[in-house]
């Protein structure tokens, strides 16, 4: 018997007892590999001495201390090194306890920066179809995932929503990716104009998505694009890196590789590594002067933003992910995993496509590989594919309505940063048994 309300309400969840490394062994002694960092949070491993210790220290120095009264060395710490490795123009840090708080102070934080400066009428906020952004009220209106927000639809604040960058599905074959790149971006030009030049608050825009389609990276000069967009209407973009950020996709943060800045970056999962909740949002000196200047508050906050155990806990995970030596795992690993996919499934006539950046993979399943004609959804492939892998010692991420909330399926893998070389072999033989073993 259970007293917990669980996500899902059915069979008994194994007990998680014990997690090291890339492991995590339930009360069964049954040992499983972490294949997607359970929903890609896990980013320096299981265990990590070196971040109980500084949670242990600032435990015995103070656990706690409200914003309002008190910093803390813990978050001044934090707040100074994300600052050192984020893109120039990312000037200061909100301190938050996850990525759907991160997400809501963001759209706060945009709206109030209008109100600041004297463009109260700005009112809309413009995000893509099968995004994820949270699941808060205005983080949930703001994400395009149709499946979380259908039973919530009638409760949820207004918000518009462009094509996603989805080129394996979405891209012509007559366009090329530049061509691909600028319809998009007209897409977003188009509806800030409809919604009124002077009217928009934001666009808002995973650089990698992730849950909903599956590591989907942009394609090549896509957000260059949006950014001269933004910036011609006075539009502020918003990238949400709270799954493909800190390290995820083989740099610190995931935008990097894009060529842009942003105006405010959502981080979370990843950023704690698992070892306490927490989230952040970084924003430009533009936005920090304006409140600054004008009512001197940022009007928002929560009790357990700034905790300076969750702090010290982040700010040495942020360190060790910063090493030299890291990042480049990432991307060795990464490509190592695509390969090894690559090579097992990639003849598999319900597997798609392939794809990601860094340790951030996603396999996308289909019925027909010519027509990339999804599963029927009343297969319910995805959660069969997850349960063969979890009987195979494996956690994987998959998940249904990839292409519209209803059609499609993916499986997401994201595992730890310090993952080996066998360890990634492992992942691939133990996934590619699991599809096989549900789809043939």
């Amino acid at each position: 018997m259970t007293r917990i309300l669980h996500r899902s309400i059915g069979p008994e969840l194994p007990r998680a007892v014990c997690g090291q490394g890339v492991y995590i062994t339930d009360a069964q002694g049954r040992r499983y590999i972490d294949g997607s960092g359970g929903a890609a949070v896990t980013s320096i491993g299981h265990g990590n001495a070196e971040v109980l210790d500084a949670m242990r220290r600032q435990m015995d120095a103070i656990a706690y201390a409200h914003t309002s009264f008190f910093t803390t060395e813990a978050a001044e710490s934090l707040a100074d090194r994300l600052v050192d490795l984020a893109p120039q123009g990312l000037d200061y840090v909100y301190l938050v306890s996850g990525g759907s708080e991160a997400v809501e102070a963001a759209l706060k934080m945009a709206r109030q920066y209008f109100v600041e400066i004297g463009q109260p009428q700005r009112r809309h906020i413009i995000a893509r179809r099968q995004s994820y952004h949270g699941n808060t009220i205005g983080a949930l209106a703001t994400g395009g995932n149709a499946w979380r927000r259908a039973q919530f639809q009638p409760i949820l604040p207004q918000t518009h929503h462009v094509s996603p960058c989805y080129a394996w599905r979405d891209q012509r074959p007559d366009e090329t990716a530049q061509d691909y790149a600028a319809r998009l971006a007209q897409e977003l030009e188009d509806k800030i104009v409809e919604l009124g030049s002077d009217q928009v608050i934001a666009f808002v825009a995973e650089p990698v998505v992730g849950a909903t389609l599956g590591a989907v990276p942009a394609v090549e000069g896509y957000f260059r694009r949006i950014r001269e967009v933004c910036d011609r209407y006075g539009v502020l973009l918003i990238l949400d890196e709270v799954m493909c950020g800190m390290g995820r996709t083989g740099t610190i943060f995931a935008h990097e590789q894009d060529g842009i800045v942003a105006d405010i970056v959502t981080v979370a999962k990843g950023l704690g590594g698992g070892y306490q909740p927490i989230g952040a949002v970084l924003l430009s000196a533009d936005i920090y002067n304006a409140f600054r200047d004008g009512s001197g508050l940022f009007q928002h906050g929560h009790t357990y933003i700034g905790h300076p155990v969750a702090a010290a806990a982040a700010d040495k995970v942020v360190e060790i992910m910063a090493r030299p030596g890291l990042m480049e795992n990432v991307r060795a690993m990464g490509q190592r995993l695509r390969d090894g996919l690559a090579d097992e499934l990639g003849r598999h006539p319900n597997v798609g496509d392939i794809r990601g950046r860094g340790l951030f993979c996603g396999i996308e399943l289909v019925a027909d590989r010519d027509s990339k004609e999804p599963l029927d959804p009343a297969l319910r492939t995805h959660a069969r594919i997850k349960r063969e892998a979890m009987a195979r010692r494996l956690i994987s991420y998959p998940m249904g309505g990839t292409i519209d909330g209803v059609r499609g399926d993916h499986i997401l893998l994201a595992p730890p940063y310090i993952i080996q070389p066998d360890e990634i072999d492992l992942i691939v033989q133990r996934i590619s048994d699991a599809i096989r073993a549900t789809v043939g």
